[in-house]
C-alpha cells in the first residue's frame, strides 16, 4: 500500500491520542475517508449534519485533548464554522481537515461545484482565518511540515486549526513521520521564573490569600499543579462558572463559584475581600460575572496567564501557567502567607420531600445534582439548564461540561455525543432545553447508533426560557413550535433494547425516572421534564435583568 499524505495526517491525530473522527462525507473528501476507515487506530463518527459534527468534535477534543473533524468544500465547511467560533473561543482545540477540489482544478480556476464560481478557491480559508489560529492549504512537497505546524500550534494555543486538503493531495505518495511530533514546548525561561519568584514571595508575605480558577487551567493542563497549590498552602478556592468541577468540590477548601454579585456573600468575600488573590488563568466576561460584576482588585491580585504572569504594573514572559503554579507553592509557605476566612462549600443537597404536585425547577435540580454519580460527564446546554446546575455540589471526579462564553443553543447534544465517544467509560449526562434540542436533536440517531447510554433530560417548559428571562418574557418569538417529545427517540432509531423513554412532570415520577436511569446503566435514558414556561432558576431570573438592562430593553406587556 502507498503512503500518502492521508495516512501522514491520520497517523499525526492517532499519535496525540485521536482516535476517533467526526464529520459529513462529500465528493471532495471521500479518497481521504477511505484512508480514515483503513486506520486501525481510528474510526469514523459519521454525523447527521456538519454543524453538529464541529459541536462533537469540540466534546471530545475537551475530554482527550484534541478533536478531529472532516468536511467538504464550501457548503459542508461553512456549515461547521460555527461550531469552529466556538471553540476557538472557548480554546478547545479542534482539527478541521476540509476535503477540496483538485489542485488542477483550482490552478485553473474553473467553476466547479460548491464554490463561488468565481473561480477563487480560498474564500473560505480566508473565513477561516478568523477562527482558527493556523491555517495551511496542503501541497506535496510540503504537507509535513505544514501538517505538523497546524497541529502543534493547536495543541499549544489550545485553538482549532484548519487544513485544507484537495483530493489529489490527499491521495500523493510522501514518506512517512521520521520521528514524533514534539508539542510540549517547554516556554518558560529561567530568568523568567526568578523574577516571578522574588516579587511573588514579597507580593505574598503574610497575607490572608485566596484562589480563583478558571476553565483555561484544564486546557492548559496546569489542573495537577493547581491542587498542589491548594493542598500545600489550605488556601480556600473559588472557581467561575465555567470551570465548576475543575477541583473536586468535596474538598475542605472550596468555597463555591463566584459570579460576581449573584455570589452567595460567603463565597464573595473570599475572593473581594482577600489580602491577595491568585487568579489562575482567569477570563473575565459578562457571562461569567454576570454582566461584569465582579469587584476584584487587580492590584491584589497575582494574575496567572497562559505564558506570562502579573503582578501590580510587572509582567513576568515567558512563563507557563504550570510553572508559574508551582513557584507560588513554594514561596507562599516562605513568605507566611495566610488562607483567607471562609466558609466551606456545602455540597449536601436534601431531596425534596415526595409530591404528585407539579414539578418547580428548584426542585428540579436538587433531584438530579443528588442523583449523579462519580464519574459522569455532565453537559449543560446555556440558560436553564446552565445555572440550575451551577449553584448545586458535584461528586467527585465528575466532568463538567458548558459553552458560557459562545452560547450557542443546541451546542450540547452533539458535545454529549462527543464527549461520550471520547470516554466511554464515563456514563455522560445531558441537561437540555426544548428550545436548543430542536436545532440539533437529529444527532441522537448518532448516539443510537454509536451504542452510547446517556441519560438526558430534555428540559420542556415550552419555548426559550433564557431570552424571556431578558426580553419578551410573553411575546411570540420565545415561543417555538410544540414537539411530541415521547415519539423523538424512536423516530431517531431508539427501540426497547437500546432505551428507556420517560416523562416526569412531579417530584415522585422525577424520582423515580433517576432510579430506572440507575438501573438501565446499559441503555440510553431519555427523560422529559416537564416545567411551567414562566419558572426558571433565581439565578437566571436575576441573570436576566441584569443582561436586560446592559441592553438598555425595556420589557413589553
Amino acid at each position: 500500500m502507498t503512503y500518502n499524505v492521508g495516512n501522514y495526517l491520520l497517523d499525526r491525530l492517532a499519535e496525540l491520542g485521536v482516535t476517533d473522527v467526526f464529520g459529513v462525507p462529500g465528493d471532495f473528501n471521500l479518497g481521504f475517508l477511505d484512508d480514515v476507515l483503513e486506520h486501525e487506530k481510528l474510526e469514523w463518527v459519521g454525523n447527521m449534519n456538519e454543524l453538529n459534527a464541529g459541536y462533537a468534535a469540540d466534546g471530545y477534543a475537551r475530554v482527550r485533548g484534541l478533536g478531529a473533524l472532516v468536511t467538504t468544500y464550501g457548503v459542508g465547511e461553512l456549515s461547521s464554522i460555527n461550531a469552529t467560533a466556538g471553540s476557538y473561543a472557548e480554546n478547545v482545540p479542534v482539527i478541521h481537515i476540509v476535503g477540496a477540489p483538485s489542485s488542477a482544478a483550482q490552478n485553473s480556476h474553473l467553476r466547479v461545484h460548491h464554490t463561488l464560481g468565481d473561480g477563487d478557491f480560498k474564500h473560505f480559508i480566508r473565513m477561516a482565518d478568523e477562527v482558527n489560529v493556523s491555517t495551511a492549504i496542503l501541497q506535496p512537497a510540503t504537507a509535513p511540515f505544514d501538517i505538523d505546524r497546524v497541529l502543534r500550534d493547536a495543541v499549544v494555543h489550545n485553538k482549532p486549526g484548519y487544513l485544507m486538503l484537495p483530493a489529489d493531495v490527499a491521495s500523493a505518495e510522501i514518506d512517512p513521520p521520521a520521528s514524533p511530533l514534539e508539542v510540549k514546548l517547554a516556554i518558560s525561561t529561567n530568568a523568567a521564573k526568578t523574577a516571578f519568584k522574588k516579587v511573588a514571595t514579597e507580593f505574598l508575605r503574610g497575607k490572608k490569600t485566596s484562589i480563583l480558577a478558571d476553565y483555561m487551567t484544564a486546557r492548559l493542563q496546569a489542573t495537577d499543579n493547581l491542587q498542589r497549590l491548594i493542598d500545600t498552602t489550605n488556601f480556600p478556592y473559588c472557581t467561575l462558572m465555567g470551570a465548576k468541577a475543575l477541583i473536586d468540590e468535596n474538598n475542605k477548601q472550596f468555597a463555591g463559584l463566584y459570579l460576581g454579585t449573584l455570589t452567595a456573600d460567603e463565597t464573595r468575600t473570599v475572593i473581594e475581600d482577600a489580602e491577595a488573590i491568585i487568579l489562575s488563568a482567569v477570563a473575565f466576561t459578562d457571562t461569567n460575572t454576570v454582566g461584569f460584576s465582579h469587584k476584584v482588585d487587580m492590584y491584589k491580585a497575582i494574575n496567572l496567564g497562559a505564558e506570562s504572569a502579573t503582578i501590580g504594573r510587572e509582567t513576568f514572559a515567558p512563563l507557563a501557567l504550570g510553572d508559574a503554579l508551582d513557584i507560588l507553592t513554594e514561596v507562599a509557605v516562605e513568605a507566611g502567607a495566610q488562607p483567607m476566612d471562609f466558609t466551606p462549600f456545602t455540597r449536601d443537597v436534601e431531596q425534596p420531600a415526595a409530591s404528585d404536585d407539579a414539578l418547580a425547577q428548584n426542585q428540579l435540580w436538587d433531584v438530579v445534582a443528588s442523583n449523579l454519580d462519580e464519574l459522569n460527564t455532565v453537559v449543560v446546554e446555556m440558560g436553564t439548564s446552565f445555572f440550575g446546575m451551577a449553584s448545586r455540589g458535584f461528586p467527585r471526579d465528575a466532568r463538567f461540561i458548558g459553552a458560557p462564553l459562545w452560547g450557542s443553543i443546541g451546542y450540547t447534544l452533539p458535545a454529549l455525543l462527543g464527549a461520550a465517544v471520547a470516554d466511554r467509560d464515563s456514563r455522560g449526562v445531558l441537561f437540555i432545553g426544548d428550545g436548543s434540542a430542536q436545532l440539533t436533536i437529529q444527532e441522537l440517531a448518532t448516539v443510537v447508533r454509536q451504542g452510547l447510554n446517556p441519560v438526558i433530560f430534555l428540559i420542556n417548559n415550552d419555548g426559550y426560557t433564557i431570552e424571556r428571562a431578558i426580553h419578551g418574557k410573553k411575546l411570540s418569538y420565545n415561543d417555538i413550535a410544540p414537539m411530541d417529545w415521547q415519539k423523538v427517540p424512536a423516530a431517531f432509531g431508539a427501540t426497547d433494547e437500546n432505551a428507556v423513554v420517560l416523562r416526569a412532570s412531579t417530584v415522585n415520577e422525577l424520582l423515580e425516572a433517576c432510579a430506572v436511569a440507575h438501573r438501565e446503566k446499559d441503555k440510553m435514558v431519555f427523560i422529559e421534564v416537564i416545567t411551567d414556561k414562566d419558572d426558571m432558576p433565581e439565578t437566571l431570573r436575576r441573570f436576566g435583568s441584569m443582561a436586560a438592562a446592559a441592553n438598555k430593553l425595556v420589557e413589553k406587556e
